[in-house]
């Protein structure tokens, strides 16, 4: 990461371009990505799967910004999509709605028909529910959906309770037990085809044995359903694979494939991947200014013009950011708890951070290319931060920062009510 966000002069950089040039430029607080470590990522990932057939199908939920798709599109990706609006997205950015996988709990009726119309690779389906739905909603359309079913294979993921998705008490996929069964149902449906599997068992894992336990798991039963005439052409073992916020000691992309690829010897299935926070993470950080520095009894606060609104993940998961000074040897350190000016406790961006700084300096946040600009949001009326992509020492305007009269744009005041 440091390669891409180097100190030249006394200052941080992204790529060739100084931040603070590019807080006067367009403001703070503004997400910062690095077009250099955006491609390093996804083309390391696609090095290491070389051995065999593959497709790697980013995850918008991570991060949905068009100008990102579209450069994720042009290196050859597909897309995990979990809704409607997602695939939108897709079409917008230019990408290939037939290297589009359809994942999620609760597709709506109206999202079916549009990824039919649209030819989606496959819908990942999640229950028996949804497999029926589909099953009648393709035969309106005169269509058959090419399907996979999201097994739950019950492994320990260990990762944050909030992000781990593959224990039998989670919301998603179908558990192991019944998952045999269910593709029975689903092969003798005359609107469905029967392609693939898939799993996904939690994001920021660190470790690749609970995604080669995963696999295992899924390849038994791709066994036991080939025994019965049951032709799985396509295995989608998800994403999760977690990134290096502060401490943290993901395996590199050469250890996660050699970990799968190990398992997949001898098979000619294609193999699906779902990376989302692996290739964006690391190439993005959140620029933001400091107000004031409060110095208390107890604490002492950095507030920023950051909040939770724009960078939730802190506030959600008690998740850490690394927290660097734009600017280097301004100030003595002193600790801070580095907080927003939204109304709520939990707006804080980092806690007990050891920081050189005055007010009006930058602060980045790092590690912030994933759910942050996609989970932000406009409590207490903020308009969502401003994007811009660096390529070299050029900077592009990838979203505006959202005006006051953006965010009123869509509420109606009903004037006619009566008092």
């Amino acid at each position: 990461m440091t390669a891409f966000f180097p100190v030249s002069a006394g200052q941080l950089h992204v790529e060739a371009v100084p931040l603070e040039a590019i807080a006067a430029r367009f403001g703070t607080p503004t997400y910062v990505y690095s077009k250099a470590a955006l491609v390093s990522a996804y083309r390391r990932l696609d090095e290491a799967f070389a051995a065999r057939e593959h497709l790697i199908c980013y995850a918008l939920k991570a991060n949905s910004g068009l100008a990102l798709l579209n450069l994720f599109a042009r290196l050859g990706a597909g897309f995990d999509i979990v809704s409607g609006g997602e695939l939108k997205r897709v079409l917008r950015a230019g990408g290939d709605c037939a290297k589009v996988v359809f994942s999620g709990v609760g597709k709506t009726a109206a999202e079916m028909r549009f990824s039919l119309e649209a030819g989606v690779l496959c819908f990942n389906i999640e229950s028996e529910s949804e497999l029926r739905r589909l099953d009648r909603i393709a035969g309106e359309a005169g269509k058959r959906a090419p399907i996979s079913l999201r097994v739950n294979p019950d492994v320990e993921a260990k990762t944050h309770p909030y992000i781990s998705t593959g224990l039998k008490s989670s919301k998603f996929g179908i558990a192991f037990d019944t998952a045999l069964q269910l593709y029975r149902t689903a092969s003798a449906m005359p609107n469905l085809r029967v392609t693939g599997i898939d799993c996904h068992i939690g994001s920021q894992i660190t470790e690749t044995a609970p995604l080669r336990e995963a696999l295992q798991k899924m390849l038994t039963l791709v066994d036991l359903l080939a025994a019965e005439g049951i032709c799985i052409t396509q295995i989608d073992v998800g994403g999760g694979l977690g990134i290096d916020y502060f401490d943290a000691a993901p395996a590199p992309f050469e250890e996660y494939a050699k970990a799968l690829l190990g398992a997949l010897v001898g098979r000619k299935e294609l193999l699906i991947l779902e990376p989302g926070r692996a290739l964006v993470g690391n190439a993005g950080l959140l620029l933001t200014r400091v107000e004031y520095l409060k110095h208390g009894e107890e604490k002492n606060f950095a507030i920023v013009d950051a909040a939770m609104n724009d960078l939730l993940r802190p506030a959600l998961y008690d998740a850490h950011h690394a927290i660097r000074e734009v600017a280097e040897g301004r100030s003595p350190k002193q600790r801070y708890d580095v907080v927003g000016p939204v109304c709520e406790s939990a707006d804080f961006l980092g806690r007990a951070r050891d920081l050189a700084v005055s007010e009006g300096d930058l602060l980045a946040i790092m590690s912030a290319g994933a759910y942050g600009a996609a989970m932000s949001s406009n409590y207490n009326s903020r308009g969502r931060a401003a994007e811009v992509l660096v390529d070299e020492d050029k900077v592009h305007l990838i979203a505006e920062r959202e005006s006051i009269e953006a965010v009123f744009a869509r509420e109606r005041v009903i004037d006619s009510l009566k008092i």
